[in-house]
């Protein structure tokens, strides 16, 4: 997953408690609102690993038909998960877009989507204070503005890294546990953890 879960929790914690401050919904049940978005957006940003490991599995299924054909793996898999990533609507997380985060503009914007939609449909818990659309460009622009956080967040981490007096090859065992360390250490930072 292209987000920590625990980021993602942080995420859905601004991005609810953004909307009631700002006016756009109004809680009556935050914590059961908070729960519904977490859900909802992990769903969201999990989609593309399940729909992965769905063509893993229909590729080895086929892997002779593949071989006969002169088919590669990878030209396979690219071929059939656009193709059921248009059957299914499922939108890739992953792509450094011009607006300088990791996950893709089209994902944020789904997940704004995904999100206040679940809120509309929220009624007993909450109640939307202005035109669905506007809570959405709301969600939006807070997703946004978390994300190029969390972007800025990554690369002080990989500063402390990269800082360090001997080179650490990055993807070794030693970067991956500093990396963790580090960034737990500035989610604390954020009152996370």
């Amino acid at each position: 997953m292209i987000l920590s879960r625990d980021y993602i929790a942080y995420l859905c914690q601004q991005l609810v408690n953004g909307l009631a401050k700002n006016n756009f919904i109004k809680l009556g049940s935050p914590e059961v609102v908070l729960q519904k978005v977490k859900e909802a957006f992990m769903n969201e940003m999990t989609a593309e690993d399940r729909l992965n490991d769905e063509v893993k599995v229909l590729l080895e299924r086929h892997a002779e038909e593949m071989r006969e054909a002169g088919a590669t793996y990878q030209e396979a898999f690219k071929h059939v998960k656009r193709q059921l990533a248009k059957e299914k609507g499922v939108v890739s997380a992953s792509g450094r877009d011009t607006d300088g985060t990791k996950v893709a503009r089209d994902k944020v914007n789904k997940l704004s989507h995904v999100v206040v939609d679940l809120l509309a449909g929220m009624k007993k818990e909450n109640e939307l204070l202005k035109p669905k659309n506007d809570v959405r460009l709301e969600a939006l622009r807070i997703l946004h503005e978390h994300l190029r956080a969390e972007e800025k967040l990554e690369s002080r981490v990989r500063d402390k890294i990269t800082s360090q007096k001997r080179q650490i090859v990055e993807g070794s065992q030693e970067w991956d546990l500093l990396f963790r360390r580090y960034y737990g250490e500035e989610m604390k930072k954020l009152g996370v953890g």
